[in-house]
C-alpha cells in the first residue's frame, strides 16, 4: 500500500490547495480575456479550492502524491470564433502556470535561503521542513504541467499540437480523439502492470531535466 509520512501528507494537501486551483484559474482567466464567460458563469473564475477540487482526484493527491481538479467548462469552438490561437492560449495557460509557480518556489534554493541537502532532515515529528516542501512542491507542479502537455484528449496538450498541426495532422488528430482517454487509461494503469512504463520513460527524464535547472544542481 502507500507509504506515506503525514509531513508527506501535509504537503501534497498544500499542494492540493494551491497547485490545482490556479491551474484551473488560469484556464478560466485566460478563456475570460478572449470573452468567453463560461468560467464565470460556473463560479470557476476563482482561486478558492473549494470550486475546482474534484472528490476523487483530491483524495488521490493525498494518497499517491498525484490527481486532478474538475476541468474549467471550456468551448473550444466558442474559442475559435474570438481568435483561432484563443483554444491553443487557454489550454495553455494551466500547464504554464505550474511552470511559473515551481519557479517562484525554485528561487529560495537559488538565493542560497534553503538547500537540497536539507530536504531529508526533519524539524518536527508532524511538520515537514522547507526545503522538502519547496522540493516537492516544485517537482509536483513540474509533473503537472508536463503531464497535461501530453497531446491527447482531454489533457490540454492536445489543444497546443493542434494549433500547429497543418489540416492533415487535424483530421488524425480528431480520428484518435474518441479513444484519447482509453489510451491514457491503458498508458497509465495497464502498462505499467506488465512493466511499460511509457509516461516514466517520456516525462521523468524531462522532469529531472527542469528540477537541476530549476534549483540548481
Amino acid at each position: 500500500m502507500f507509504n506515506f509520512s503525514i509531513q508527506d501528507i501535509i504537503i501534497y494537501v498544500i499542494i492540493l490547495l494551491t497547485a490545482f486551483p490556479v491551474h484551473e484559474f488560469a484556464h478560466g482567466w485566460v478563456a475570460d480575456q478572449f470573452g468567453f464567460d463560461s468560467p464565470l458563469l460556473h463560479g470557476r473564475l476563482t482561486l478558492n479550492p473549494l470550486a475546482h477540487l474534484d472528490p476523487i482526484g483530491s483524495l488521490m493527491m493525498i494518497i499517491a502524491g498525484f490527481g486532478w481538479a474538475k476541468p474549467v467548462p471550456i468551448n473550444p469552438y466558442a474559442l475559435q470564433r474570438q481568435s483561432r490561437a484563443a483554444p491553443m492560449l487557454v489550454s495553455l495557460a494551466g500547464p504554464m502556470s505550474n511552470l511559473l509557480m515551481a519557479i517562484l518556489a525554485s528561487a529560495p534554493f537559488r538565493l542560497g535561503l534553503v538547500s537540497i541537502h536539507d530536504i531529508n532532515q526533519s524539524t518536527s515529528a508532524i511538520l515537514p521542513n522547507l526545503s522538502l516542501f519547496l522540493f516537492l512542491f516544485i517537482e509536483i507542479n513540474l509533473l503537472l504541467m508536463l503531464f497535461n502537455l501530453i497531446p491527447l484528449f482531454p489533457l490540454d496538450g492536445e489543444k497546443v499540437l493542434a494549433y500547429f498541426l497543418p489540416p492533415a495532422g487535424l483530421q488524425v488528430l480528431d480520428s484518435i480523439r474518441p479513444y484519447s482517454s482509453m489510451i491514457l487509461l491503458v498508458i497509465i494503469l495497464i502498462l505499467p502492470r506488465i512493466g511499460i512504463d511509457v509516461i516514466g520513460k517520456v516525462l521523468q527524464p524531462a522532469l529531472f531535466f527542469l528540477v537541476r535547472i530549476l534549483i540548481g544542481i
